[in-house]
């Protein structure tokens, strides 16, 4: 593929973001990060990225409310979220679905099963 698919990595923790932007890098994905719910809909909204891989606690907007935000944007609301989560209740599934988000991972996150994912989705 020579045009890199974009992936737009939001996590409140920085060792979360490093890991998915190697393993993303070595994929050959373009990846951008954001450390937070507001970073991330401003780097989306410059950027549309191919996918979002997005945390679904995060300090001030969650990745549920980001999501939310994300698809009621004509010009977002395509782009495939795939949620991080620590939580593996049905309630925070339940809630992210109904957001609008697409694919769930729970943490630790395995790479190998990540990029499986990621790539299934951006195929």
């Amino acid at each position: 593929m020579n045009d890199k698919a974009k992936v737009l990595v939001i996590d409140d923790e920085p060792d979360i973001v490093e890991i998915l932007s190697y393993n993303l890098g070595k994929e050959d994905y373009a990846v951008s990060k954001a450390y937070d719910g507001e970073e991330g809909l401003r780097i989306a909204q410059a950027e549309l990225p191919d996918l979002i891989i997005m945390d679904v606690r995060m300090p001030g907007i969650s990745g549920i409310e980001a999501c939310r935000k994300l698809k009621a944007d004509e010009l977002l609301k395509h782009i495939p979220i795939l949620f991080l989560t620590a939580d593996s209740d049905e309630y925070t599934s339940m809630n992210a679905q109904e957001a609008g988000g697409e694919h769930f991972i729970t943490k630790p996150i395995r790479p190998n099963i990540l990029m499986g994912l990621v790539n299934e989705i951006l195929r």
